[in-house]
This record gives C-alpha cells, sequence and structure tokens, in this order.
C-alpha cells in the first residue's frame, strides 16, 4: 500500500510511554501513518483541526479529564474520522454515553498489539468494535425496543431500582415476597435482555423514562 493511501492515525494519550510504544509499533506498518500524536488534549484539539486524520486513537483516561469530555469537544471542531477508544476499564455509564457520541470501538490495553492493530484496520473499514461481553449487553438493550411493555409490577420495581433500593426495601414498598421481587427482576432481565441490575437502571433511563 502506498503511503498516501495508509490509514492516518492520531495518538492521544497522556501517558507517554504507552504512546511512543504504539507509535513504534504502528509505524513497522506500512498501511498505517502516523500523522500526529500528542499527550495534552489541547494540543490535540488544535492539530486535529488542521490534520486530516482517518482514526484517532483516544486513551479515556486524559489525566485532568476523560474521553468523553473531550470528545465533546472535538465535536466543535471540523473532525471526521472515527474514534477509536483505548482503555484499562471504565465505567458502565461512560461506556454507554461513548457509545452513544458515536465511536468506532473500545479497546483494552491488556488485548494484544496485534490485536490492536486488527481492530484499527476493522474500524477503518467501517465496523464498530465493543468487544466486552458486558459491553455488548449494554449494547443490545440500548438498541430498538419500543414494542417492550412493563407490567404495572415491572414498572414499580423498576421505579424503585432507580431509587437504588435494595431487594428487600422494594418488596416492603410493594408489600409483596422478597422472592417475587426477584422474579420480577428476572421478567425484567427476560424481556429486556441484559444481564444485570446496573444494565437495567442504565437501559430504563436511556429507552423506557417515559414509562416510569
Amino acid at each position: 500500500m502506498s503511503h498516501e493511501n495508509s490509514i492516518r492515525i492520531y495518538l492521544l494519550d497522556d501517558h507517554s510511554l504507552f504512546r511512543e510504544g504504539l507509535r513504534r509499533l504502528l509505524i513497522t506498518d506500512e498501511r498505517f501513518n502516523i500523522v500526529g500524536q500528542s499527550g495534552s488534549p489541547a494540543q490535540a484539539l488544535e492539530e486535529l483541526a488542521k490534520t486530516p486524520t482517518d482514526i484517532l486513537v483516544l486513551d479515556y483516561d486524559l489525566g485532568n479529564e476523560n474521553a468523553l469530555s473531550f470528545i465533546d469537544r472535538l465535536k466543535t471542531t471540523a473532525f471526521a474520522g472515527r474514534i477509536l477508544i483505548v482503555t484499562a476499564g471504565l465505567p458502565d455509564k461512560d461506556a454507554l454515553a461513548l457509545i452513544r457520541a458515536g465511536i468506532a470501538g473500545i479497546f483494552h490495553k491488556q488485548d494484544s498489539p496485534e490485536d490492536l492493530q486488527r481492530a484499527i484496520l476493522e474500524v477503518s473499514q467501517g465496523r464498530v468494535l465493543i468487544d466486552q461481553q458486558y459491553l455488548q449487553a449494554i449494547v443490545a438493550g440500548a438498541g430498538p425496543q419500543e414494542s417492550i411493555r412493563f407490567t404495572e409490577r415491572e414498572r414499580s420495581t423498576l421505579r424503585y431500582l432507580l431509587q437504588g433500593l435494595a431487594n428487600k426495601e422494594i418488596a416492603a414498598n410493594l408489600n409483596i415476597s422478597e422472592s417475587a421481587v426477584k422474579a420480577t427482576l428476572q421478567q425484567l432481565f427476560s424481556k429486556t435482555g441484559v444481564r444485570t441490575r446496573s444494565q437495567l437502571v442504565l437501559l430504563a433511563i436511556e429507552k423506557y423514562r417515559d414509562q416510569l
């Protein structure tokens, strides 16, 4: 592949050792062209505004801010590339917010360098890479689910979940047994396709607030 047809990559990571290691890995592959790198979000914003970029490899934790706030600021520029988040781990709610913000993928730093090269290639081809199982469950749950209708007990249970109540407290409020609350939660998990209480809360806020 000629250099002019290679994938133009910008690296933003405030850990200089990781960023430099990544740069050295990628420059050995003729399919990639590193058009810029920085450990400073402010510098990256300035450079991305004038540097044609296909893939922004963006660290989730940028020290004084995270990828979410950076993407908000990036949206005010003419940036037209795809964003691949690299992270050692991030909260469910931020993962969902990043997906809603239109990122192309989330890659874990624990995975191999070869996996990262493959991820960059796939993202450049238009694929969305959310590899972790729990993130896939969140994405599935956040999809079109307008046909789902909750029973009155399911709606009440969801309301109390949003308030942070435990099963025992929900049971007391609804004047039912704790086992009945667990059965209702299982119905909700089955109906929505999520697996945990936190995912259920995220989904309720994201998609079904009008039913609550």
